[in-house]
């Protein structure tokens, strides 16, 4: 056997797990690392920023399911990685990061480039390892991609000191049940309890006003057709979170769409008046709930979830199920089948209710042949695009407008930072998708506020010539903070006006980049369509909206869904709006 330096052993192990793309940026205690990286038999993709590197990966993960890869020198590399470890671990993301670090007789010394990576990031991965020993190297690399892909996926971090990978070692790599004696206590629970289950399914069979509430967890368990099934089978109606959209087709007569803050009427309504909320693969957040007392107040709740830290930690609920969400909706089905009931009979009133709210509050907007309206783009981007590419998005109000005007239709398709919120994920988030999925378009739907957070990532879409659409929604604020003042601070517009920009067509243009912009409505479709044409290099589209949109409905901050706000009124305001009692 060979010896090989710690460098070398790190890329043969990636090799071995199947690892194809590593996102990040080179520095002096990961020197070796990119030096055995220069023959490695997959790509290195060079960023221009760690944070970008980061929601490189985690786009690139979100895309596909496997695990996403990220390297950082010690340090400010180290530290850059933070944000983008905190957005993949709140919103369950499978990625391993693998910092460089001083050498370990420098560990403590305040050397040059150290940070105390270990500490900084406990709270916010899943899992992280210091390397004190260059033979539980192999071992260490193989446990970490293991934690981070099983259970409740999540971010993992290998910290390597210099000197490891520099030295020389013999090795084998571990096999996989090698690696899972290695961990004797970290056990998944997956196959969901009998009992509870057919408790769950006794419930569903009595229910008169039932409702799935559905979050990421069904995507990340490839779950989606279970889902279906269930739903065709029981003729439930269907609310996602904004994590949960393309668990289930949004043009589906049963889908009632997102729920929450930003959520529809008839969403929000049907969970505020069901008898039965079945929970699957979510963790009710407080965007979803609000105001927690009169979140479903007349519902049982039934819960599946693999976590089981999750289960009744915000919400109380009746019927806790911890395990996979694919293998418990396949014994949920399996349970249901065996005491059919006429379904389509039980849920005939409250199905006919629903339809009815559907009709008197739409998802809508005011629409104008003058000025663009962000929700139309949106809408003209699903028309050219024809429902079919993966679309990314950055934080604040485009964000949501996104996930509302836009019909997902398969998992895998809408990537954005739910739980963290990072303004700068959507960005990068679609160079690390169009890598992992080249056969699909790839949106990438920021604000202008956002967009320029991670801009300095533009020259690595032209450098590997990553045909992406870049789509900024350019109202010159910041545009959720900025509404949040109309409707609560009496328009006290306080450090929100992005009043100095970049032109972004000369920017993109500097970079390498197609440049366009639209600023009237009959402008929109056409740059779209000249953008979907090119696919050779990243476009850059600057659209010029309305500046004082709103994103509506709302429930405001710890409200109940009967005080949404829905009415955007012929201007806009918040004065025009009402409140649904």
């Amino acid at each position: 056997m060979t010896a090989k330096r710690g460098a070398d052993i790190i890329v043969d192990v990636l090799n071995a797990e199947g690892v194809d793309t590593v996102f990040g940026l080179p520095g002096g205690a990961i020197m070796e690392v990119y030096d055995a990286l220069f023959n490695a038999p997959f790509r290195n993709i060079l960023t221009r920023h760690e944070q970008a590197a980061a929601h490189m990966a985690d786009g690139y993960a979100r895309a596909t399911g496997k695990v996403g890869v990220v390297m950082a020198t010690s340090g400010p590399g180290a530290t850059n990685l933070v944000t983008g470890l905190a957005t993949a671990y709140m919103d369950s993301v499978p990625m391993v990061a693998i910092t460089g670090q001083v050498p370990r007789h420098y560990i403590g010394t305040d050397a040059f480039q150290e940070a105390d990576v270990i500490g900084i990031t406990r709270p916010i991965t899943k899992h992280n390892f210091l390397v004190t020993d260059i033979k539980e190297l192999p071992l260490v690399i193989r446990q970490a991609f293991y934690i981070a892909r099983t259970g409740r996926p999540g971010p993992v971090l290998v910290d390597i000191p210099k000197d490891i990978t520099q030295q020389k070692s013999e090795y084998t790599i571990p096999t996989d049940s090698e690696v899972e004696k290695s961990l004797p206590g970290y056990k998944p629970h997956v196959e969901g309890n009998y009992l509870q289950i057919k408790k769950a399914a006794e419930l569903i069979r009595k229910a008169k006003r039932p409702v799935l509430y559905v979050g990421g967890g069904v995507i990340i368990s490839d779950a989606s057709k279970e889902l279906q099934e269930l739903v065709e089978l029981t003729k439930i109606p269907v609310t996602t979170t904004n994590m949960g959209k393309g668990a289930f087709p949004e043009t589906h007569p049963l889908a009632l769409h997102m729920l929450g803050m930003h959520g529809t009427y008839y969403a929000n309504m049907a969970v505020y008046h069901s008898d039965l909320l079945i929970a699957v693969g979510a963790r009710f957040d407080d965007r979803v709930t609000g105001k927690i007392q009169e979140f479903a107040p007349e519902a049982k709740i039934i819960h599946i979830d693999i976590d089981p830290a999750s289960i009744s930690k915000n919400i109380t609920v009746d019927v806790p199920i911890v395990g996979d969400v694919k293998i418990v909706l396949q014994k949920l089905i399996k349970e249901l089948k065996k005491n059919p009931i006429q379904w389509e009979k039980a849920r005939k009133s409250w199905l006919k209710q629903i339809e009815n709210w559907k009709k008197e509050h739409p998802l809508t907007y005011i629409k104008s042949d003058k000025i663009i309206k962000p929700q139309y783009v949106i809408e003209e981007i699903y028309e050219v695009t024809k429902g079919d590419a993966i679309i990314t998005a950055g934080v604040g109000q485009h964000q949501m407008w996104t996930a509302m005007f836009y019909k997902y239709s398969f998992p895998r398709q809408f990537l954005n930072s739910g739980g963290l919120g990072t303004m700068g994920y959507g960005f990068p988030a679609a160079i690390g998708a169009k890598i992992a999925r080249p056969e699909k378009e790839v949106f990438a739907i920021e604000g202008d506020g956002s967009f320029i957070m991670n801009i300095q990532d533009i020259a690595t879409a032209v450098q590997y010539r990553i045909p992406i659409k870049v789509v900024i929604i350019n109202n010159e604020f910041l545009g959720m903070v900025r509404q949040w003042q109309e409707f609560f601070y009496d328009s006290r517009y306080a450090s929100v006006c992005l009043s100095v920009q970049p032109d972004f067509v000369k920017l993109a243009e500097s970079f390498g980049a197609v440049g366009l912009r639209a600023t009237k409505p009959k402008e929109v479709k056409k740059v779209l369509q000249e953008a979907m044409s090119i696919n050779d290099r990243p476009v850059i589209i600057d659209m010029a909206v309305d500046r004082e949109e709103n994103v509506l409905p709302m429930v405001p901050a710890g409200k109940s869904y009967r005080e949404m706000i829905l009415n955007p009124g012929e201007k806009g305001k918040a004065e025009t709006m009402y409140l649904v009692g």
